[in-house]
């Protein structure tokens, strides 16, 4: 044990300390690096207070904490303002959870070799997968009868948001706005999708042209300068 922690058992003293990861908007697997790279400094019994914005990365902290033998607890903040709190070096302890995620208690399993093990960036997905970019230019897929390809873009969302690992970002544009504004049927899905993390986005000018910028129900709205600059640093792009 560090002489700091030593020092302070022979003195009665509570020496642990506090470090504050800000983790907000970055992507998996960032925040957990992060927390590693923290809890490899900390010494035992020292907090490191993660701050995230999705489930996915809350779950990810947790699984870190427990293959580090370390305790967590978790509690949300705001809508997409997570916090966790790992404490350093209580091996096999019991981990807490509170807040929003209340639901997922259990005791900590015993540490693993890997830090990483378990960890994921989607729906079952991993952090060494890589991530790709979707661009739905239109309401329907493919060619011929528009009824067939509404049909099809519908199951292609769906089958989409069951996906092992999910797309990084959805470029909506042209007829795709459709798909993003009230009265898609694909609505339910893609909230699905941005609540694990996936960020959506809808060119502006597609939608003042079909007059649905204020019927726009779920992402963001965004510009062909977004549009082009994510499409060029994608690995991979994804056209239905």
């Amino acid at each position: 044990m560090p002489d700091r922690m030593e020092a302070a058992e022979r003195r009665g003293l509570d020496m642990s300390e506090k470090y504050v990861v800000d983790s907000l908007g970055d992507k998996c697997p960032v925040p957990v690096v992060k927390a590693k790279k923290a809890l490899d400094k900390a010494m035992s019994g020292d907090v490191i207070e993660v701050h995230v914005d999705n489930d996915i990365a809350v779950q990810n902290l947790r699984k870190l904490a427990s293959n580090m033998q370390c305790s967590s607890v978790d509690r949300q903040l705001e809508v997409k303002h997570f916090v966790v709190e790992i404490t350093a070096g209580e091996a096999g302890g019991g981990r807490e959870t509170t807040g929003a995620l209340a639901g997922d208690t259990g005791v900590s399993q015993a540490g693993t070799a890997d830090p990483f093990h378990g960890i994921s960036c989607g729906i079952g997905g991993s952090p060494a997968e890589k991530s790709y970019l979707v661009a739905v230019a239109s309401d329907t897929m493919g060619e011929g009868d528009p009824a067939l390809g509404k049909i099809l873009m519908k199951g292609f969302l769906y089958a989409l948001s069951q996906m092992d690992t999910l797309p990084e970002t959805i470029l909506f544009y042209n007829g795709g706005v459709m798909l993003t504004t009230e009265g898609s049927e694909s609505l339910e899905d893609l909230k699905a999708m941005e609540e694990q993390g996936v960020k959506i986005y809808s060119c502006g000018t597609c939608l003042d042209f079909y007059n649905r910028k204020d019927l726009l129900k779920v992402g963001e709205v965004t510009n062909m300068y977004t549009i082009v600059e994510l499409m060029a640093k994608a690995e991979k792009i994804l056209k239905p």
